[in-house]
Protein backbone atom coordinates (compact mmCIF):
# COMPACT_ATOMS: atom_id res chain seq x y z
CA UNK A 1 0.00 0.00 0.00
CA UNK A 2 1.01 3.65 -0.36
CA UNK A 3 2.48 6.07 2.19
CA UNK A 4 1.01 9.57 2.31
CA UNK A 5 2.05 12.71 4.15
CA UNK A 6 -1.04 14.45 5.54
CA UNK A 7 -0.41 17.96 6.84
CA UNK A 8 -2.67 19.57 9.43
CA UNK A 9 -3.63 16.03 10.39
CA UNK A 10 -5.30 17.02 13.68
CA UNK A 11 -7.60 19.37 11.76
CA UNK A 12 -11.24 18.79 10.92
CA UNK A 13 -10.93 17.72 7.27
CA UNK A 14 -7.40 16.29 7.43
CA UNK A 15 -8.19 13.93 10.31
CA UNK A 16 -11.14 12.45 8.42
CA UNK A 17 -9.03 12.14 5.25
CA UNK A 18 -6.28 10.37 7.21
CA UNK A 19 -8.86 8.07 8.80
CA UNK A 20 -10.20 6.99 5.41
CA UNK A 21 -6.69 6.44 4.02
CA UNK A 22 -5.79 4.28 7.02
CA UNK A 23 -9.05 2.35 6.76
CA UNK A 24 -8.13 1.54 3.14
CA UNK A 25 -4.84 0.03 4.35
CA UNK A 26 -2.48 2.88 3.48
CA UNK A 27 0.28 4.26 5.70
CA UNK A 28 -0.16 7.86 6.89
CA UNK A 29 2.49 10.17 8.29
CA UNK A 30 0.65 13.06 9.88
CA UNK A 31 2.07 16.43 10.87
CA UNK A 32 0.46 19.28 12.79
CA UNK A 33 1.78 22.21 14.81
CA UNK A 34 -1.22 21.92 17.19
CA UNK A 35 -1.63 25.71 17.32
CA UNK A 36 -4.23 27.24 19.62
CA UNK A 37 -6.28 29.16 17.02
CA UNK A 38 -9.13 27.19 18.61
CA UNK A 39 -9.30 24.89 21.64
CA UNK A 40 -6.58 22.25 21.28
CA UNK A 41 -8.79 19.68 23.00
CA UNK A 42 -10.68 19.23 19.74
CA UNK A 43 -7.43 18.56 17.87
CA UNK A 44 -6.28 16.16 20.57
CA UNK A 45 -9.63 14.36 20.38
CA UNK A 46 -9.28 13.82 16.62
CA UNK A 47 -5.61 12.88 16.90
CA UNK A 48 -6.31 10.38 19.67
CA UNK A 49 -8.70 8.47 17.42
CA UNK A 50 -6.09 8.34 14.62
CA UNK A 51 -3.43 7.04 17.00
CA UNK A 52 -5.66 4.04 17.71
CA UNK A 53 -5.40 2.97 14.05
CA UNK A 54 -2.54 0.89 12.60
CA UNK A 55 0.00 2.37 10.16
CA UNK A 56 -0.28 5.93 11.54
CA UNK A 57 2.71 7.99 12.65
CA UNK A 58 2.45 11.52 14.02
CA UNK A 59 5.08 14.28 14.12
CA UNK A 60 4.46 17.49 16.06
CA UNK A 61 6.09 19.82 13.53
CA UNK A 62 5.15 22.85 11.44
CA UNK A 63 5.12 23.02 7.64
CA UNK A 64 6.55 26.53 8.02
CA UNK A 65 9.83 24.90 9.12
CA UNK A 66 11.80 23.95 6.01
CA UNK A 67 14.31 21.96 8.08
CA UNK A 68 11.59 19.87 9.73
CA UNK A 69 10.01 19.14 6.37
CA UNK A 70 13.38 18.15 4.92
CA UNK A 71 13.89 15.69 7.77
CA UNK A 72 10.52 14.08 7.10
CA UNK A 73 11.19 13.65 3.40
CA UNK A 74 14.59 12.12 4.19
CA UNK A 75 13.08 9.64 6.66
CA UNK A 76 10.07 8.53 4.63
CA UNK A 77 9.38 7.73 1.01
CA UNK A 78 6.06 9.39 0.25
CA UNK A 79 3.80 8.40 -2.62
CA UNK A 80 1.92 11.66 -2.28
CA UNK A 81 1.39 14.76 -0.16
CA UNK A 82 -2.04 15.80 1.08
CA UNK A 83 -1.44 19.44 2.01
CA UNK A 84 -4.47 20.12 4.18
CA UNK A 85 -2.72 22.29 6.79
CA UNK A 86 -3.99 25.85 6.71
CA UNK A 87 -4.80 28.89 8.72
CA UNK A 88 -8.52 29.11 8.11
CA UNK A 89 -11.26 31.64 8.79
CA UNK A 90 -12.06 34.73 6.76
CA UNK A 91 -12.63 37.17 9.62
CA UNK A 92 -9.57 36.23 11.69
CA UNK A 93 -7.38 36.71 8.61
CA UNK A 94 -8.19 40.43 8.80
CA UNK A 95 -6.74 40.54 12.32
CA UNK A 96 -3.61 38.46 11.75
CA UNK A 97 -2.85 38.34 8.02
CA UNK A 98 0.86 37.52 8.33
CA UNK A 99 0.36 34.04 9.73
CA UNK A 100 -1.99 33.22 6.85
CA UNK A 101 0.73 33.94 4.33
CA UNK A 102 3.45 32.10 6.27
CA UNK A 103 1.37 28.95 6.72
CA UNK A 104 -0.81 28.82 3.61
CA UNK A 105 1.70 30.15 1.08
CA UNK A 106 5.20 29.64 2.52
CA UNK A 107 4.26 26.30 4.07
CA UNK A 108 3.08 25.11 0.67
CA UNK A 109 6.32 26.33 -0.93
CA UNK A 110 8.36 24.38 1.64
CA UNK A 111 6.52 21.19 0.73
CA UNK A 112 6.91 21.78 -3.01
CA UNK A 113 10.66 22.26 -2.57
CA UNK A 114 10.91 19.01 -0.61
CA UNK A 115 8.88 17.20 -3.24
CA UNK A 116 11.10 18.27 -6.12
CA UNK A 117 14.32 17.43 -4.27
CA UNK A 118 13.10 14.02 -3.07
CA UNK A 119 11.30 12.78 -6.16
CA UNK A 120 7.74 13.00 -4.82
CA UNK A 121 5.45 13.83 -7.73
CA UNK A 122 1.89 14.12 -6.35
CA UNK A 123 0.26 16.79 -4.18
CA UNK A 124 -3.35 17.45 -3.31
CA UNK A 125 -3.70 21.05 -2.14
CA UNK A 126 -6.72 22.10 -0.09
CA UNK A 127 -8.06 25.45 -1.27
CA UNK A 128 -11.25 27.41 -0.80
CA UNK A 129 -14.48 28.52 -2.45
CA UNK A 130 -13.86 31.95 -0.89
CA UNK A 131 -11.85 32.72 -4.03
CA UNK A 132 -15.08 32.94 -6.00
CA UNK A 133 -16.46 35.96 -4.11
CA UNK A 134 -18.11 38.37 -6.51
CA UNK A 135 -18.09 35.92 -9.44
CA UNK A 136 -21.13 34.68 -11.34
CA UNK A 137 -22.78 31.51 -10.00
CA UNK A 138 -22.69 28.59 -10.26
CA UNK A 139 -18.95 28.81 -9.62
CA UNK A 140 -16.82 26.92 -12.13
CA UNK A 141 -13.10 26.22 -12.04
CA UNK A 142 -12.60 28.31 -15.20
CA UNK A 143 -13.38 31.59 -13.42
CA UNK A 144 -10.25 33.79 -13.04
CA UNK A 145 -10.58 34.38 -9.24
CA UNK A 146 -8.10 37.24 -9.38
CA UNK A 147 -9.95 39.46 -6.89
CA UNK A 148 -9.78 37.77 -3.45
CA UNK A 149 -11.56 39.83 -0.79
CA UNK A 150 -9.75 38.58 2.33
CA UNK A 151 -6.14 37.77 3.30
CA UNK A 152 -7.29 34.16 3.78
CA UNK A 153 -8.45 33.73 0.20
CA UNK A 154 -5.45 35.71 -1.09
CA UNK A 155 -3.07 33.34 0.70
CA UNK A 156 -4.85 30.34 -0.82
CA UNK A 157 -4.61 31.88 -4.28
CA UNK A 158 -0.86 32.31 -3.69
CA UNK A 159 -0.56 28.62 -2.82
CA UNK A 160 -2.49 27.60 -5.93
CA UNK A 161 -0.34 29.60 -8.34
CA UNK A 162 2.90 28.48 -6.67
CA UNK A 163 1.74 24.90 -7.23
CA UNK A 164 1.17 25.69 -10.89
CA UNK A 165 4.71 27.08 -11.17
CA UNK A 166 6.17 23.86 -9.73
CA UNK A 167 4.00 21.79 -12.04
CA UNK A 168 5.27 23.79 -15.01
CA UNK A 169 8.92 23.84 -13.98
CA UNK A 170 9.38 20.44 -12.33
CA UNK A 171 6.48 18.35 -13.68
CA UNK A 172 4.85 17.93 -10.28
CA UNK A 173 1.31 16.55 -10.48
CA UNK A 174 -1.04 18.83 -8.54
CA UNK A 175 -4.73 18.54 -7.76
CA UNK A 176 -6.18 21.69 -6.18
CA UNK A 177 -9.45 21.00 -4.37
CA UNK A 178 -11.62 24.00 -3.52
CA UNK A 179 -13.86 23.20 -0.58
CA UNK A 180 -17.39 24.56 -0.16
CA UNK A 181 -18.58 25.05 3.46
CA UNK A 182 -17.57 21.74 4.97
CA UNK A 183 -19.47 20.60 8.05
CA UNK A 184 -19.72 17.53 10.22
CA UNK A 185 -19.09 16.20 13.74
CA UNK A 186 -16.05 17.58 15.58
CA UNK A 187 -15.71 20.60 13.32
CA UNK A 188 -13.90 23.81 14.21
CA UNK A 189 -15.74 25.74 16.96
CA UNK A 190 -15.66 28.96 14.93
CA UNK A 191 -17.77 27.31 12.21
CA UNK A 192 -21.51 27.98 12.07
CA UNK A 193 -22.64 24.39 12.66
CA UNK A 194 -20.67 24.01 15.91
CA UNK A 195 -21.44 27.51 17.17
CA UNK A 196 -25.15 27.35 16.46
CA UNK A 197 -25.49 23.91 18.04
CA UNK A 198 -23.66 24.97 21.20
CA UNK A 199 -25.48 28.28 21.50
CA UNK A 200 -28.92 26.74 21.08
CA UNK A 201 -28.09 23.92 23.51
CA UNK A 202 -26.81 26.46 26.08
CA UNK A 203 -29.71 28.88 25.55
CA UNK A 204 -27.27 31.55 24.37
CA UNK A 205 -28.48 33.98 21.66
CA UNK A 206 -27.17 33.07 18.19
CA UNK A 207 -25.16 35.71 16.34
CA UNK A 208 -26.32 35.71 12.72
CA UNK A 209 -24.52 38.11 10.40
CA UNK A 210 -27.27 39.44 8.13
CA UNK A 211 -30.82 38.12 8.13
CA UNK A 212 -29.94 34.43 7.76
CA UNK A 213 -31.03 34.28 4.12
CA UNK A 214 -27.41 33.91 2.95
CA UNK A 215 -26.83 30.41 1.62
CA UNK A 216 -23.94 27.99 1.32
CA UNK A 217 -23.24 24.86 -0.70
CA UNK A 218 -22.84 22.78 2.46
CA UNK A 219 -20.79 19.58 2.05
CA UNK A 220 -20.45 16.80 4.62
CA UNK A 221 -16.92 16.10 5.83
CA UNK A 222 -16.93 12.40 4.87
CA UNK A 223 -17.79 13.35 1.29
CA UNK A 224 -15.06 15.99 1.24
CA UNK A 225 -12.49 13.50 2.53
CA UNK A 226 -13.49 11.00 -0.18
CA UNK A 227 -13.16 13.70 -2.84
CA UNK A 228 -9.76 14.73 -1.50
CA UNK A 229 -8.54 11.13 -1.77
CA UNK A 230 -10.04 10.79 -5.25
CA UNK A 231 -7.94 13.83 -6.22
CA UNK A 232 -4.78 11.71 -5.80
CA UNK A 233 -5.43 10.68 -9.40
CA UNK A 234 -2.73 11.77 -11.86
CA UNK A 235 -4.06 14.90 -13.60
CA UNK A 236 -1.07 17.14 -14.39
CA UNK A 237 -2.39 20.34 -12.83
CA UNK A 238 -6.12 20.69 -12.29
CA UNK A 239 -8.52 22.51 -9.99
CA UNK A 240 -11.64 20.77 -8.70
CA UNK A 241 -14.67 22.13 -6.87
CA UNK A 242 -15.75 19.86 -4.03
CA UNK A 243 -19.15 21.09 -2.93
CA UNK A 244 -22.80 20.22 -2.54
CA UNK A 245 -23.41 20.63 -6.27
CA UNK A 246 -25.85 23.46 -7.00
CA UNK A 247 -27.51 22.86 -3.63
CA UNK A 248 -27.22 26.07 -1.58
CA UNK A 249 -29.03 25.98 1.77
CA UNK A 250 -29.78 29.04 3.89
CA UNK A 251 -28.48 29.57 7.40
CA UNK A 252 -32.08 29.86 8.56
CA UNK A 253 -32.77 26.33 7.30
CA UNK A 254 -29.66 24.99 9.06
CA UNK A 255 -30.77 26.65 12.31
CA UNK A 256 -34.21 25.09 11.94
CA UNK A 257 -32.72 21.59 11.56
CA UNK A 258 -30.48 22.12 14.61
CA UNK A 259 -33.50 23.26 16.62
CA UNK A 260 -35.32 20.11 15.53
CA UNK A 261 -32.42 17.90 16.63
CA UNK A 262 -31.99 19.61 20.00
CA UNK A 263 -35.75 20.01 20.52
CA UNK A 264 -35.04 23.57 21.54
CA UNK A 265 -35.72 26.96 19.95
CA UNK A 266 -32.94 29.37 19.09
CA UNK A 267 -32.73 32.94 20.31
CA UNK A 268 -31.46 34.86 17.28
CA UNK A 269 -29.50 38.11 17.49
CA UNK A 270 -28.87 39.59 14.06
CA UNK A 271 -25.60 41.42 13.37
CA UNK A 272 -24.62 43.53 10.33
CA UNK A 273 -23.48 41.45 7.37
CA UNK A 274 -19.66 41.27 7.23
CA UNK A 275 -18.17 42.71 4.04
CA UNK A 276 -15.56 39.93 3.83
CA UNK A 277 -18.31 37.29 3.72
CA UNK A 278 -20.14 35.95 0.69
CA UNK A 279 -23.93 36.18 0.28
CA UNK A 280 -24.08 32.78 -1.36
CA UNK A 281 -21.94 29.96 -2.69
CA UNK A 282 -23.04 27.54 -5.37
CA UNK A 283 -20.64 24.99 -6.81
CA UNK A 284 -20.50 23.47 -10.26
CA UNK A 285 -19.00 20.05 -9.46
CA UNK A 286 -19.30 18.52 -12.93
CA UNK A 287 -15.52 18.48 -13.40
CA UNK A 288 -14.99 16.46 -10.20
CA UNK A 289 -17.76 14.10 -11.25
CA UNK A 290 -16.30 13.56 -14.73
CA UNK A 291 -12.58 13.44 -13.92
CA UNK A 292 -12.52 12.04 -10.39
CA UNK A 293 -15.76 10.09 -10.34
CA UNK A 294 -16.80 11.99 -7.22
CA UNK A 295 -20.03 13.53 -6.03
CA UNK A 296 -21.43 14.10 -2.53
CA UNK A 297 -23.60 11.33 -1.12
CA UNK A 298 -24.69 12.56 2.32
CA UNK A 299 -28.08 14.22 2.73
CA UNK A 300 -27.50 17.63 4.34
CA UNK A 301 -30.29 17.28 6.89
CA UNK A 302 -28.94 13.87 7.90
CA UNK A 303 -25.47 15.42 8.23
CA UNK A 304 -26.86 18.13 10.54
CA UNK A 305 -28.53 15.42 12.65
CA UNK A 306 -25.16 13.65 12.92
CA UNK A 307 -23.56 16.89 14.14
CA UNK A 308 -26.24 17.42 16.79
CA UNK A 309 -26.03 13.80 17.96
CA UNK A 310 -22.23 14.02 18.26
CA UNK A 311 -22.53 17.25 20.25
CA UNK A 312 -25.02 15.73 22.67
CA UNK A 313 -22.84 12.64 23.17
CA UNK A 314 -19.80 14.83 23.99
CA UNK A 315 -21.55 17.73 25.69
CA UNK A 316 -19.87 17.06 29.04
CA UNK A 317 -16.57 18.49 27.73
CA UNK A 318 -17.76 20.48 24.71
CA UNK A 319 -19.74 22.83 26.96
CA UNK A 320 -16.43 24.42 28.00
CA UNK A 321 -15.17 24.98 24.43
CA UNK A 322 -15.02 28.66 23.45
CA UNK A 323 -16.73 29.52 20.16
Amino acid sequence: MSTYLVTGVAGFIASKTAELLLSAGHHVVGVDNMNDYYDVRLKEHRLGKLKELPNFKFHHVDIESQSDMEMLFKNYRFDGVMNLAARAGVRYSLENPHVYMTTNAMGTLNLLECMRHHGVKKMVLASTSSLYAGQEMPFTEKLPVNTPISPYSASKKAAEVMCYSYHHLFQLDISVVRYFTVFGPCSRPDMAMFRFTKWIADGTPIEVFGDGSQSRDFTYVDDIAKGTIAALKSVGYEIFNLGGGNNPITLNQIISWIEEGLKKKAVIMNQPFHKADMKSSWADISKAETTLGWKPETDIKKGVQNCVQWYLENQSWLKDIQV
